[in-house]
């Protein structure tokens, strides 16, 4: 049982990026930073849905919020998470411009 332990850290990584709006907002944030207002808008969806896998990136230490003001702009801060999205969409997705 030792041996599979070393997997759990990854395999929590890539669960919390197996979900299509999860994976969307980290490549949206790959590059630098962005509010949920954007983020919504360009994802076409409601600012609880964004909020909610925000909430759930954050908890999985993915994702990280600055507060300006009244704003919260997301950036990723996990450096493996970075490395997998990369890989699977490329470095630059372009998705929060």
């Amino acid at each position: 049982m030792g041996e599979i332990s070393k997997y759990e850290e990854p395999a929590k990584l890539l669960k919390a990026l197996a979900h299509p709006t999860r994976l969307c907002i980290v490549a949206g944030l790959i590059n630098g930073t962005c509010n949920v207002n954007k983020m919504k808008d360009c994802l076409k969806l409601p600012q609880s849905t964004v909020s909610q896998q925000l909430a759930i990136l954050r908890a999985q230490g993915i994702v990280d919020g600055v507060r300006s003001g009244t704003e919260v702009f997301y950036q990723v801060t996990n450096p493996r998470a970075k490395e997998v999205v990369r890989v699977l969409l490329g470095d630059n997705p372009d998705i929060f411009k």
